[in-house]
């Protein structure tokens, strides 16, 4: 996705694609399957990541920052009032190439986004490393849990200090 034409037609593709999924989700309760697309999407141009080519393993973008590159995988969750407190990030790659993970959390009912937690990938990892829960085994952390490691970056929380 390097040009500005490739940039607008994303946008409009997306701009009709959110409110069929929102729409779906309302009518079967369940999720069309563009979560993960539309997250990393509105992440790239929220925060300035080049995304990665398609299945690159371990990350699905980078950041660039003076002369460092941070390879971002990121997890996309539709939520809102209504959602079980106990939703789950996809499955998050194990012994990735990988420095930081990003959920971003889009509201359900527009797909538009809510807000971005940004996590260290070391912190994950050792986390989901602690015995005791099946999710985590097998890669899975919940909303909550992951927010308890993360901080979140947009919107920018006012200093209160």
């Amino acid at each position: 996705m390097n040009s500005e034409d490739e940039k607008a037609r994303l946008r409009e593709i997306l701009a009709q694609v959110k409110p069929l999924a929102a729409e779906y989700y309302r009518l079967t309760g369940k999720p069309l399957g563009v979560t993960g697309e539309v997250a990393e999407f509105v992440a790239a141009e929220t925060l300035g990541l080049e995304l990665a080519p398609p299945r690159t393993e371990g990350y699905d973008a980078i950041r660039r920052t003076g002369e460092r590159e941070e390879r971002v995988q990121i997890k996309g969750r539709a939520f809102g009032a209504d959602s079980k407190p106990s939703q789950r990030l996809s499955k998050i790659k194990r012994g990735a190439p990988c420095d930081t993970v990003l959920l971003v959390l889009l509201d359900n009912s527009t797909l538009e986004p809510r807000e971005m937690w940004e996590a260290s990938y070391e912190a994950v990892e050792a986390r989901l490393a602690v015995p005791g829960s099946k999710a985590r085994k097998r890669g899975a952390l919940g909303v909550r849990e992951y927010k308890r490691l993360a901080r979140q970056i947009w919107p920018e929380k006012p200093d209160l200090g």
